[in-house]
């Protein structure tokens, strides 16, 4: 009989001793973690945050107003099953890159390197995609007779190229494509759609 209370006190022990360690365990890590509401500490801008994939920050796209040597020209070859695409008279948007316009970009046409998609599922993922008034980066162009088209005046850097191709003749669904091209050294980029 002895023996059970022993045992039983024993058991008893490393229940207490476990409690007591997960209890002091639980008010570490609560201490570690900190406050978790309230509002900024003060001195610290929002705006000098690094860049992120999640939210637009204007500043993030400042690299691409600057006026620069390099250029882009494009022409559009495009066909699928057959038929041949055209991008005649038709917008060409070029888009900076940031994390946040390539995160939109995997959103929307899944990739962030090259893509040619029905314009109708593109536009069926746009609501999912991060949103950011980023129409004050972007530059434009239309695409002549011959589907070619052309930027001028850009910094280095890494852009998107995107526009929507209608089938030559009519039959085919129209594609919205895109592409991603970095311009090097202030030169001109050829870029095959």
């Amino acid at each position: 009989m002895a023996d059970e209370a022993v045992g039983a006190y024993s058991v008893r022990m490393m229940k207490l001793r476990h409690l007591l360690i997960t209890g002091a365990l639980l008010a570490l890590s609560a201490c570690a973690a900190g406050p978790t509401l309230g509002p900024q500490p003060p001195g610290r801008d929002p705006a000098s945050a690094p860049p992120s994939a999640e939210v637009f920050r204007a500043q993030d796209f400042a690299w691409s107003t600057a006026v620069g040597k390099g250029g882009i020209d494009g022409h559009v070859g495009f066909s699928a099953a057959g038929v041949k695409y055209t991008c005649k008279g038709a917008g060409v948007i070029l888009t900076p890159e940031t994390l946040w316009s390539r995160r939109r970009m995997t959103i929307l046409y899944n990739s962030p390197v090259a893509s040619a998609l029905p314009v109708d599922q593109v536009r069926a993922r746009t609501p999912t995609a991060p949103s950011g008034d980023y129409s004050a980066f972007i530059r434009r162009s239309t695409c002549d007779g011959a589907d070619r088209f052309s930027f001028s005046n850009l910094p280095n850097g890494a852009w998107f190229v995107i526009l929507v191709a209608k089938p030559l003749g009519g039959k085919g669904t129209d594609m919205a494509i895109m592409k991603r091209v970095e311009v090097r050294g202030g030169r001109i980029v050829l870029v095959e759609l």
